[in-house]
């Protein structure tokens, strides 16, 4: 007994156990389908006492070793190898013990399961040609085949339009047999009528030849040690084709990488010298293909100069030189980057020769950025040269007068000559023979020069600094600063028409600029320059024309200073200097004073010398006399002899007379009226002389 009898005979029992004596009449069984050569165990419950006989398609079955009982409620019918005769219904017919009679009936059916025999599941064909995949199948009873492939079910041989079709023989017919076809195909084979079946899978393998196709034909890389470049052969073919390549260079594992099937070729930091030809060849046991890409390798421009930052005076030249390389060559161009234009000359005063950039006697527009550049078909490139000079001369400014100040205003800024202006050099002077003073001032600072004079002429100019030095200073300007805020203008003292009239002082007085407020009024101060003395001040209405002081002392140096007040403050002082002269004896005049005193010295000397000559024959007058006429003198005799004596007196026309007493000495009268002596007793007399008392002289008018 095998292991399917005792299950069988198991579950059988445990459905006696299940349905009690009252339960409805049937048959038990495990299974309806029986495969040849399996039993058949079928169990008939009655559900009460009774004769149990058993019925096949009709016929009774008498046989013991098959029907057995098993109680008086049940019955069984064994088969222990079924056959295909056993094939049909089996019916249980019970007659109770109480006259009853009932019967039921199942329905048992014997096959023999399909079988595919020796039939082939790998099936190889070649793309393009018929193929054939046959399904041989056997079993009992009839046996139906269809064909699957993807769960979709094949047409059958009702169906001869299809590429892909069954035949009558159940084989399955590929017409032109295409890549597409290539798969699983499942052959199913079932009972016909009857849930069972068997499922055979055939593999199809579509052969091809190998072909090849290139992602790119012509592949553009640009070489750097960055760059990977990536050639990918695309490979088609059953079955699948090996893959070689020819490569234009010697094979590097450290330069050249496969991936596994070879089917991508990586070139790591690819070179110039990578350029050229890669063929790609596939094969398989069919036939062979080969692909050609073509690698061109681009060598970014590169540009080098000898120089990037040049500091150059203004007059002096200048050359640069640029040398440019790359692949396919480019092209080399120098562009001065300030407006832009391409210097393509090759003579004149800025010119390009051989890659060299020259600029003779440099003037600040030629400070500033110049740029050499690469131009090719792998790109372009650039490198720029930085050109620096002293900075232009300012051409547009404006000089404006503020109070004790000047403020400059660029409305253009100078040429910076290629390097930022930083600052400015600001200048002034007040007369051409005097140096300039300065000062620098930042940019980001007001243009302004302060501390300067108010209301004074100055001339002013400008120059911008950057990084190589000065540039040339502006044309200068001629400014007349303003007073301080709005404080008048020193007044105008003219020396030329000063009046000096004994111990005073005449000087006139003019106001210039009022400050923008109404004048109110003149401060004046005045002292002697002499130490320890103290300042007089006085005041003088606006609409004073002149100064005057009085009561000045005689022979002193004195300093006036005017000052102009207004609302908004007082003008700086105007200092004059002047002497005030000695003062004079009288009221004549110094030549005056010297022809009086020699008159009166000459009115003396003939008073003095005529009466000695007269009275005591001496003196000048009587030297010349004697030289003249001898011994004898007229009118000499006379007076000796007592004639027109004057007994003393001498008779002053238009004064009186005047009377002398008897003495040596001589009287003079002065231009007063005053009497002076005048003596000459202590002349030598001469032996002819003779002292003659009381003799009267005449004397001259004044």
């Amino acid at each position: 007994m095998n292991l399917s009898t005792v299950i069988l005979k198991t579950a059988l029992l445990l459905l006696l156990l299940v349905h009690g004596t009252d339960a409805k009449m049937n048959i038990i069984s495990s299974k309806q389908d029986v495969q040849l050569g399996e039993e058949i165990l079928l169990l008939c419950k009655a559900g009460g006492e009774g004769t149990i006989t058993w019925q096949r398609n009709g016929d009774d079955v008498d046989d013991e070793d098959v029907v057995s009982k098993v109680d008086e409620t049940s019955s069984k019918l064994h088969i222990k190898k079924a056959t295909m005769q056993d094939t049909g219904t089996y019916r249980c017919h019970c007659e109770f013990e109480n006259g009853h009679e009932d019967e039921t009936d199942m329905k048992i059916y014997i096959y023999e399961g399909p079988s595919f025999g020796s039939s082939a599941v790998y099936h190889e064909f070649l793309v393009g040609t018929d193929g054939t995949v046959p399904c041989v199948v056997t079993g009992q009873p009839e046996v139906v085949v269809r064909w699957f492939k993807d769960l979709q079910e094949i047409p059958s041989k009702d169906f001869t339009l299809g590429r892909v079709r069954q035949l009558s023989d159940n084989a399955l017919h590929i017409e032109k047999v295409k890549k597409e076809d290539a798969g699983t195909y499942r052959c199913s084979a079932q009972i016909k009528g009857r849930p069972i079946s068997k499922n055979l899978s055939v593999s199809v393998v579509v052969n091809s030849p190998p072909t090849v196709r290139l992602k790119e034909e012509v592949k553009t890389v640009m070489a750097g040690p960055e760059t990977n470049a990536s050639l990918f052969c695309l490979v088609d073919g059953l079955p699948k084709p090996n893959i070689t390549w020819t490569l234009p260079v010697q094979f590097d594992p450290s330069h050249h990488h496969y991936n596994s099937d070879k089917s991508q070729l990586t070139i790591r930091s690819v070179v110039k010298e990578d350029l050229g030809e890669y063929i790609c060849t596939a094969t398989n046991k069919i036939a062979e293909d080969t692909a050609t890409i073509t690698l061109q390798v681009f060598e970014f421009p590169g540009v080098f100069v000898s120089e990037d930052k040049l500091h150059v005076s203004v007059g002096r030249s200048v050359s640069v030189f640029c040398n440019v390389s790359g692949h396919p060559e480019p092209k080399l161009h120098w562009i001065n980057k300030l407006n832009g234009r391409t210097l393509d000359q090759t003579s004149g005063r800025v010119r390009v020769e051989n890659g060299y950039l020259k600029i003779d006697e440099i003037v600040p527009t030629d400070g500033g950025l110049y740029s050499c550049v690469a131009v090719g078909a792998s790109g372009n490139a650039s490198r720029d040269v930085e050109i620096f000079t002293q900075p232009g001369q300012p051409l547009y400014l404006t000089a404006s007068p503020g109070p004790a100040s000047v403020f400059f205003s660029l409305k253009v800024p100078p040429i910076s000559g290629g390097a930022p202006i930083t600052s400015y050099v600001l200048q002034w002077r007040q007369n051409p023979s005097e140096d300039w003073e300065e000062i620098t001032v930042p940019t980001s600072d007001t243009l302004t020069i302060t501390n300067l004079k108010p209301y004074t002429s100055y001339f002013v100019r400008l120059a911008a600094i950057n990084a190589v030095g000065r540039g040339e200073f502006s044309d200068s300007n001629s400014i007349h600063t303003r007073g301080i805020q709005g404080e008048p203008e020193s007044p105008f003292l003219s020396s030329g028409e000063v009046k000096v009239e004994g111990n005073s002082l005449s000087i006139p007085l003019k106001q210039a600029e009022v400050g923008g407020a109404p004048l109110q009024h003149y401060n004046i101060r005045y002292r002697q320059e002499k130490e320890g003395t103290e300042w007089k001040e006085m005041q003088l209405s606006s609409d004073a024309d002149s100064v005057f002081l009085q009561d000045l002392a005689f022979g002193s140096d004195y300093q006036l200073q005017v000052t102009a007040v207004n609302a908004n403050g007082s003008s700086l002082p105007s200092v004059f200097n002047f002497t005030v002269a000695e003062q004079p004896a009288s009221r004549m005049t110094k030549g005056s004073v010297i022809g009086i005193v020699m008159f009166i010295f000459l009115v003396v000397f003939l008073v003095v010398d005529g009466t000695c000559c007269y009275r005591n024959r001496c003196g000048l007058l009587m030297t010349i006399a004697r030289k003249l006429f001898g011994q004898k003198i007229p009118g000499l005799k006379m007076v000796e002899e007592g004639e027109g004596t004057t007994k003393g007196e001498v008779n002053l026309k238009g004064i009186g007379t005047m009377r002398f007493p008897k003495q040596t000495g001589v009287h003079t009268l002065t231009k007063e009226g005053q009497v002076a002596e005048v003596t000459c007793d202590k002349a030598p007399l001469t032996k002819h002389e003779k002292i003659q008392p009381d003799r009267e002289l005449p004397i001259a008018s004044a």
